[in-house]
């Protein structure tokens, strides 16, 4: 081995070992992405929820959707039955828990279709579905607060009187509801000031949506801290006995990547390991390439024979002064010329063929009449053609081609 690739070799080791022994001794950041995936241990996962939400719904069918749109999977649910205006093999409530709108419109279709089959739907997300507030005629509004002195808590003083410390800027809330048909069941804002509503239940034909607007409490940090789990178990006291349909499909798919690097760039050190690694490596190419060029040949191109032999064949009949046979050759190049690409028939150089000649080429009309005229007086000519005939002739068949 050479001793140069031997050095590269030894100094790209060594820095790699001090990149792992000085993120040894660091401590990792906290990664405080809400990424709401049940696969997430960090602060905004929702891995403790999902491992808890057992407890929580006793005695009842969690069902996971993970691999499938709403759409896709209440669809593939619904039986079409003439007599009961149809219905859905799955009974109970669907549950999405997002920090954003998750849910596309068609999806959101049909879930309102699932509920208003005698089903329910809890959503806690901070930004709902237009067509869901159309529908239900729900207004929607951001005040943001500090999280110091911001709280939420339920209506229902019989539920629980005790005001919950929020841990996160909280400032959506539904500003216009349906006051004759919707229940509002939480609040939030500041102690003495104004307060906004962020939990409610809304009728939708034979079944309810509960909507809530702080999901970042079924979150890890939420739930670890203190007593705030209880504000958690009481938002979801409200749903009804049944099946548990939970929508993870968007959260499972930001939690884990599908690069076979994902360990590897999910850690500092290595990741800036393998940066210097790839680095290192071009620059050895480049060095090593450089050095070890072969000098590349300069290849001659063929030379073309076509033309010259054209060119010999030419100054024969030129120095025979055969005027008369070039002249031929000519007018029968040109024919065929005009046979190949425009397809008009040459047997008779007339008017016709004037005209169709004209309106193919878009040529002078006046230039192919004479063009005409001498080929048929040198064909009718009976006297030796002389140079200036050749010229002529071909002038005008330049004329047509070019």
């Amino acid at each position: 081995m050479n001793k140069n690739i031997k050095l590269y070799i030894g100094i790209l080791v060594l820095i790699f070992i001090l990149i792992l022994i000085s993120d040894n001794n660091k401590q990792k950041p906290i990664d405080w992405r809400p990424t709401f995936s049940v696969n997430d241990k960090i602060p905004f996962g929702l891995y403790v929820f999902d491992k808890e939400i057992g407890g929580i719904f006793k005695n009842e069918k969690i069902q996971r959707i993970a691999d499938v749109t709403p759409y896709e999977f209440l669809d593939s649910k619904y039986v079409d039955d003439t007599l009961t205006n149809g219905t859905y093999s799955v009974k109970g409530t669907f549950i999405n828990i997002s920090p954003n709108n998750n849910i596309d419109d068609q999806s959101m279709k049909e879930i309102m279709y699932f509920v208003s089959h005698g089903n329910n739907a809890f959503l806690s997300m901070v930004d709902f579905p237009k067509p869901l507030l159309d529908t239900l005629k729900i207004a929607y509004a951001s005040n943001f607060l500090k999280t110091k002195n911001n709280s939420v808590w339920f209506a229902n003083k019989k539920l629980s009187t005790k005001k919950y410390k929020a841990i996160a800027d909280i400032g959506d809330y539904f500003s216009k509801i349906d006051t004759l048909n919707t229940t509002v069941l939480g609040y939030q804002g500041e102690p003495g000031s104004k307060k906004n509503i962020n939990f409610i239940k809304v009728p939708y034909k034979n079944g309810y949506f509960f909507l809530h607007t702080y999901p970042i409490a079924f979150t890890n940090y939420n739930l670890l801290k203190k007593d705030r789990y209880q504000y958690t178990e009481k938002a979801l006291s409200y749903i009804p006995k049944g099946n548990i349909l939970w929508y993870t499909k968007v959260q499972s798919e930001e939690g884990i990547s599908s690069s076979p690097m994902r360990y590897i760039l999910s850690q500092p050190a290595l990741k800036w390991a393998w940066y210097m690694f790839l680095i290192g490596m071009l620059i050895f190419m480049i060095f090593n390439a450089k050095r070890k060029q072969r000098i590349v040949p300069i290849l001659q191109p063929l030379p073309n024979l076509t033309v010259d032999f054209t060119k010999t064949i030419g100054n024969l009949y030129y120095q025979e002064g055969d005027h008369a046979n070039i002249i031929d050759k000519k007018i029968i190049y040109f024919l065929e010329k005009i046979r190949t690409e425009y397809l008009i028939d040459t047997t008779k150089l007339d008017d016709d063929f004037i005209k169709k000649l004209h309106l193919k080429t878009s040529k002078n009309e006046a230039d192919i009449q004479e063009l005409v005229f001498l080929i048929n007086e040198h064909r009718n000519s009976y006297h030796d053609s002389i140079e200036a005939d050749l010229i002529r002739i071909n002038n005008a068949i330049e004329k047509i081609l070019h």
